[in-house]
């Protein structure tokens, strides 16, 4: 009999063992639809109510989705669901011990317990960075990032001598990988095709786009093929690409690089690298050096029972990964969906099975019409890849209407060459004697 117990408002008392799962993410969700209708009290918890679809965040930052067409509400997911529990809530700490969670609406007994908390942007220590630069690993942080590209725009017009409107028309990229490569594709798009219909009082052949990689080559996990296309790509649209090259410092204005010189910006997007989020309560012993956690082969935290760990943050050393899988969607999705049947294994009281990674290859998209794919027995490069990539992700997308709405926008983008989000919505601005007024008021 299991009597799992918590402080949390409405949540039903059951009979059934009670999964405790933290975070609405790819792992996280997929876990939860899984184990919809099967014998468990299932607790999903987020901090936000909505699923994001990490991919596509680069199409928020650049005008060519709204937010609302790459989330899902996560409620929706489990209207007819009867053993599936949402609540937003931020989580504090674990006891393993006591088998217990702490989050800011209350405790949770739990009997299994499965963190999915993703990644957040990795700085590296830089301080000035970390203030200065624009990350997006949410959708609040692109459309900060679509915002305050036209919002540079909006300024730039009201400056008279062009030397002056350097620093707020170039767009410092730093990273890569597959979000950085596919931010700088989009960014160009832009730079070509839209934003001289908007502002035909400035001068767009003097705004750079810089891509700046630390190592020899961009999208460096992908093939030789896909590396040398993306970068032809890039080239071709226009993207000043700056490989074995490290930033150093970030003041708000110039982006200063190791034994170059410094690039003039107010807009640096960071996209360099991903640390896991951690939660309080476990000791440091479980930690790679990397911040990852040590799980074994059925995704259990190492030395902790029925403690489990899925995508990035987990760590699982193999002969084929001894650093570990990669840290993409396609991970989690597997570790999720091996988890799920282990559970239900486990429940009656049958061997759990490990954990094996398909590699279902990878692909990235470089502006309009042209992407790289690398599946495991074929690689292709150019229009039929873009098309490739668009159904892949699109088919991915939570929801119907989501569906119908990216389809929409993209045939539009592509046969108008002129996304219609190009909107700057700020918060009303209260000034403080104002604010003063409204708190004596109350």
């Amino acid at each position: 009999m299991y009597q799992s117990l918590s402080s949390i408002p409405n949540i039903p008392e059951s009979n059934l063992p009670r999964v405790v799962i933290i975070g609405g993410g790819f792992g996280g969700l997929k876990l939860a639809r899984d184990l919809n209708k099967k014998p468990f009290q299932v607790i999903l918890l987020d901090k936000n109510n909505y699923h994001q679809f990490q991919p596509l965040f680069y199409q928020v930052a650049t005008a060519g989705l709204e937010p609302s067409a790459i989330s899902f509400p996560l409620r929706k997911i489990f209207h007819n669901s009867k053993n599936v529990i949402f609540r937003m809530t931020e989580v504090q700490s674990v006891d393993t011990d006591r088998k217990k969670i702490f989050t800011e609406a209350g405790y949770l007994d739990y009997d299994y317990l499965v963190l999915a908390m993703g990644a957040d942007t990795n700085y590296f220590g830089a301080k000035n960075i970390e203030y200065f630069a624009s990350p997006m690993k949410t959708v609040s942080e692109a459309l900060y990032i679509r915002n305050k590209i036209i919002h540079n725009y909006e300024k730039a017009i009201n400056i008279e001598k062009p030397e002056n409107r350097r620093a707020l028309m170039n767009v410092v990229i730093v990273g890569g990988g597959p979000t950085g490569v596919e931010l700088a594709g989009a960014m160009a798009d832009l730079r070509n095709t839209v934003l001289p219909k908007d502002y035909p009082e400035l001068s767009f052949k003097n705004m750079k786009i810089v891509l700046i990689e630390a190592g020899p080559a961009v999208l460096a996990p992908m093939s030789d093929e896909a590396r040398s296309h993306s970068l032809k790509y890039l080239e071709d649209l226009g993207v000043e690409v700056m490989l074995n090259t490290k930033v150093s410092d970030y003041d708000g204005k110039q982006v200063f690089l190791e034994g170059k010189e410094p690039i003039e910006t107010e807009t640096l997007l960071w996209a360099a690298g991903i640390k896991p989020n951690r939660i309080d309560g476990l000791s440091e012993d479980l930690y790679a050096r990397n911040g990852r956690i040590y799980v074994d082969e059925y995704s259990e935290i190492r030395g902790l029972k029925h403690v489990y760990a899925l995508g990035d943050i987990s760590l699982i050393e193999d002969e084929e990964h001894p650093r570990g899988h990669p840290q993409v969607a396609q991970v989690a999705l597997q570790q999720a969906k091996n988890l799920g049947k282990n559970l239900v294994e486990i429940h009656n009281g049958r061997a759990p099975n490990p954990f094996k990674y398909k590699d279902l290859g990878s692909m990235a998209t470089i502006g309009r019409k042209l992407a790289v794919v690398d599946l495991p027995f074929f690689k292709f490069q150019g229009f039929f890849a873009w098309l490739t990539w668009l159904f892949v992700h699109l088919m991915a997308i939570l929801g119907v209407k989501n569906k119908v709405f990216i389809f929409m926008d993209w045939s539009w983008n592509y046969l108008s060459f002129d996304p219609s989000l190009r909107l700057l919505i700020k918060p009303k601005y209260v000034r403080e004697s104002e604010r003063k007024e409204l708190i004596e008021e109350k």
